[in-house]
């Protein structure tokens, strides 16, 4: 049996990122992916001849600059480029552009509301320092507030310093905003439909809620951590795809000495005496390490990876009651020429594309999941990359990235594969009715439903971030209470996914992870 320092399960950028940190530091590391390509839910794949697809994730918005500059990605070919504008919302007869221009914004943004371009700097600012707060806040290991050592309480004094340093007001801001409905937070600053429904789609992105819901404030604040002020809903994009970006840290962790084995299916983790030991392999192989590092989803560790009966019962009820609640499909475009959109051109499609005219029409679309149907009128988020790399379709033609919302993995009538098409056509229907030359230009799709993304890409439920991001599900409740801090209650065994603190932000939790690991075998 081969024995190494650190096992990691799982090629995604969470598992390569902590690779690259641990090889970095001298641990003899060997990462272990299911899939014959890297980057988990961020691949590239060429799905049909000539046309290369994020087939999952499309944005690295969120990524961090400190990874890369950490692991010296650049020097292993990742190429960012961040599109302008930050979003487009179609509309009939129109359409609004937000640009990572602020008085570009403002302009646009004047056409709907005066009073509403007037407020737009003061509200790119107060987004911005509080987006600011959560990073301070997701950059650190989470705190276990019933554990009075001098780690955790530096630790706690350092977050509410950082809360402090927002002053008086924002710091009362800060408390009030995180649990808001989105909606009400919108309705607080804005009057336009458009303009509360572009925004307001931030705060619904993969998550199984209504903008009317408590705490999307906070997933609206997420999604804007390591943006630029008033850059919101906006793409970055990875050059050559997002496996590119996989690609290069896998590089970087190479380059430190860590084996990558891509078509190798862990089965099983072996536990001896409370310890995880080694892992087995789908075809009969055994690995051996002191470390072992799960970089798939909890739920997936623990009842498909790991014995539950090596687990208490109280732990085990804990992970069984994580909410994952897929609320995401994929529908994958290869077109012949570009969409023609109403209000926009192809200097307006080359960052986010937005179907949510209003607050109201994306409140309709979830009544419609939370019953367990398929969204009627269904919130889409799109992107256009050959707009910014053309050489990911043949020469003239374009590839379309959809996600789509809401599309329940759990349907109250019939079964997901046979609902596979009629969503298909559900998604483009609704496109088409901004696009007219839509459908014509289309030459293949790819459909993912959420069974899909559980099935072939390990997303349990269908959930892009290994479970909700919500604020019972944040910070030392993530995965569960008490277990906040990378480590399982099997010594030895890691877990350094997005089910982890801080959840959703490509890279992140991969690099905590790597930190908490060093930092204990350091100590």
């Amino acid at each position: 049996m081969l024995q190494y320092d650190t096992i990691i399960i799982g090629a995604g950028l969470n598992g390569l990122t902590t690779a690259a940190y641990l090889a970095r530091a001298g641990r003899r590391v060997l990462v272990l992916e299911q899939r014959d390509v890297l980057g988990g839910a961020a691949a590239t794949e060429e799905v049909f001849p000539g046309f290369k697809f994020d087939t999952v994730t499309h944005s690295a918005a969120g990524f961090s600059s400190q990874i890369v500059r950490d692991l010296d990605l650049g020097r292993h070919g990742l190429e960012i480029a961040s599109p302008d504008p930050a979003v487009f919302a179609p509309q009939l007869g129109g359409g609004l552009t937000l640009w990572r221009n602020g008085a570009k914004s403002v302009e646009a943004i004047r056409k709907y509301s005066n009073a509403d371009a007037a407020k737009w700097p003061a509200f790119c600012k107060q987004m911005a320092r509080l987006a600011g707060f959560l990073e301070t806040v997701y950059v650190a290991t989470p705190p276990l507030p019933t554990e009075m050592t001098p780690g955790n309480l530096m630790t706690l004094g350092k977050l509410g310093l950082g809360l402090k340093g927002l002053g008086d007001k924002d710091m009362v801001e800060a408390l009030r905003t995180l649990p808001m409905p989105v909606a009400e937070l919108l309705d607080y600053w804005f009057e336009s439909d458009l303009l509360k429904g572009t925004l307001g789609a931030g705060g619904i992105t993969a998550l199984f809620q209504g903008p009317r819901a408590g705490g999307t404030a906070y997933m609206f604040l997420h999604h804007h951590v390591g943006s630029e002020e008033g850059a919101f809903r906006a793409a970055r994009l990875v050059r050559g795809g997002m496996g590119q970006l996989a690609a290069a840290l896998a590089a970087a962790a190479k380059a430190y000495g860590a084996e990558i084995r891509t078509g190798v299916a862990v089965s099983r983790i072996n536990v001896r005496d409370g310890r995880a030991v080694s892992v087995h392999a789908a075809n009969g192989e055994e690995f051996g390490a002191r470390i072992i590092v799960s970089s798939t989803d909890p739920r997936r560790t623990f009842f498909k990876l790991v014995d539950p009966f090596e687990l208490e019962a109280r732990f085990v009820n804990a992970v069984r009651n994580i909410r994952f609640k897929g609320a995401v499909a994929k529908v994958n475009l290869a077109l012949g020429e570009l969409p023609n959109f109403a209000g926009g051109d192809a200097n307006n499609l080359r960052g986010t594309i937005s179907i949510s005219p209003s607050l109201d029409y994306l409140e309709r679309a979830f009544d419609d999941a939370k019953y367990g149907s398929l969204s009627r009128r269904p919130y889409l988020e799109a992107i256009i990359p050959t707009l910014t790399d053309p050489a990911l379709a043949p020469a003239g033609k374009h590839v379309m990235s959809v996600l789509v919302q809401y599309a329940p993995y759990r349907l109250k009538e019939g079964a997901w594969p046979e609902q596979r098409e009629a969503l298909g056509d559900l998604v483009v229907n609704t496109l088409a009715e901004y696009a007219p030359n839509l459908k014509s230009a289309i030459e293949h799709r790819q459909v993912l439903t959420p069974l899909d993304l559980e099935e072939t890409y390990g997303l349990t439920e269908g959930n892009l971030n290994h479970g909700e991001l919500a604020l019972d599900q944040f910070l030392f409740m993530r995965p569960v209470p008490g277990w906040a801090q990378y480590r399982t209650p099997i010594e030895g065994l890691y877990l350094c996914g997005a089910g982890t603190h801080p959840g959703g932000l490509p890279g992140a939790a991969g690099r905590n992870a790597a930190r908490e690991m060093l930092r204990r075998s350091n100590a």
